[in-house]
């Protein structure tokens, strides 16, 4: 691919999102002018960090209304950029009714979208896809019974379902219909960022994560009578950013990358967030039994079948691709969890309890 002209805008859907508002962050503070895409601009609570953003860099940041499942809605976004960062996709584990409405329509369909107004427009020569390494792979249990040291690029989810693991499902097949129809024309070309589980400070008080509902749960005091044995890679919200911009403006970029600082348990996070914050919070100090959790898993908003197959199993991901094609460097882990969990305190979502 042809180096991109960094003049030109760059489009950033889901432009208030986690991981993009640190995208929009850093693109403006490389002087590059910013198209970032909202589900609605004129909400000025959700998109107050980007009107700060934007008036430290007048004329550098426009935000645009686009609905993921509204067709065309991309379409005046994407003429003109020769780099597309889509990044939108919506992001719930619990609390939801209709899995298929809730977000593995909205991923499917608002990929399709997004792709379709690349297509329709004559100068993007690149997009940037947020993918997940729920794309590589839907359950630790299936890792382990696979036998490989640890989980690569050439992995892939297929255990997952509308009923089983619905989020990790949606991410599934909207990373795969991406590559589907990248490969119908010859004009852009895809790279895809699969990054394991978020952390890090959010730049703005609204973010919906996972992670941040797990820091919550840490400082609430849910977890003081112990935590699920519930291995996972982590890695910080910065970072990912950075392998967006290293993704879209390395030119011999290609194929998908795994994203991963390493592997923690729950209750490792807990002990390190206890030897920095002490006893102001109550830090789970133990791991429950796997059959307690099973038999609670409804009332956290847990299913059981994701129970047996996660809870007590260790799953690793290499990161050597995302080292070698990006040149990524990965903050200390430490450092990132204590990081998000100092934010959440600064922004009030966590009070102190001792």
């Amino acid at each position: 691919m042809m180096p991109i002209d960094q003049s030109k805008p760059v489009l950033v859907t889901g432009g208030s999102g986690y991981i993009a508002s640190w995208i929009v962050k850093y693109l403006l503070e490389q002087g590059m002018a910013v198209r970032a895409t909202v589900r609605d601009a004129n909400q000025r609570q959700k998109v107050r960090h980007l009107t700060q953003m934007g008036a430290q860099f007048p004329g550098k940041l426009e935000l645009i209304t686009a609905d993921l499942l509204d067709p065309g809605a991309f379409d005046r976004a994407a003429q003109g950029c020769e780099l597309v960062l889509h990044t939108a996709s919506p992001w719930l584990i619990s609390g939801y009714k209709d899995a298929a409405n809730a977000f593995i329509k909205p991923a499917l369909e608002g990929t399709r979208n997004v792709l379709k107004a690349v297509n329709g427009s004559q100068t993007v020569k690149r997009v940037v896809l947020t993918s997940s390494v729920a794309a590589i792979c839907g359950d630790a249990a299936d890792f382990v019974a696979g036998g490989k040291p640890a989980l690569t690029e050439a992995d892939w989810n297929t255990t997952s379902s509308e009923t089983h693991q619905p989020y990790s499902y949606s991410k599934t097949i909207a990373e795969k219909d991406a590559w589907r129809i990248c490969k119908r024309q010859q004009r852009w070309d895809l790279v895809a960022i699969n990054p394991s589980m978020v952390f890090g400070p959010s730049l703005t008080t609204g973010t919906i994560s996972g992670s941040v509902s797990l820091m919550k749960q840490f400082g609430d005091g849910t977890a003081r009578f112990g935590v699920p044995d519930l291995s996972l890679g982590m890695v910080d919200v910065r970072d990912v950013a950075q392998a967006h911009l290293n993704a879209g403006f390395t030119a011999e970029a290609s194929g998908r990358h795994i994203l991963s600082a390493g592997e923690m348990n729950l209750l490792e996070i807990g002990r390190i967030l206890e030897d920095h914050f002490g006893s102001k919070f109550p830090f789970p100090k133990r791991v429950s039994p796997k059959f307690i959790i099973w038999l609670t898993a409804p009332l956290f908003g847990l299913t059981r079948p994701f129970v047996s197959k996660n809870i007590g199993y260790r799953i690793r991901y290499d990161n050597t691709c995302g080292k070698t094609r990006l040149g990524m460097t990965y903050r200390p882990k430490n450092e990132t969890i204590i990081a998000h969990f100092q934010q959440l305190i600064d922004d009030g979502l966590i009070k102190n309890r001792a």
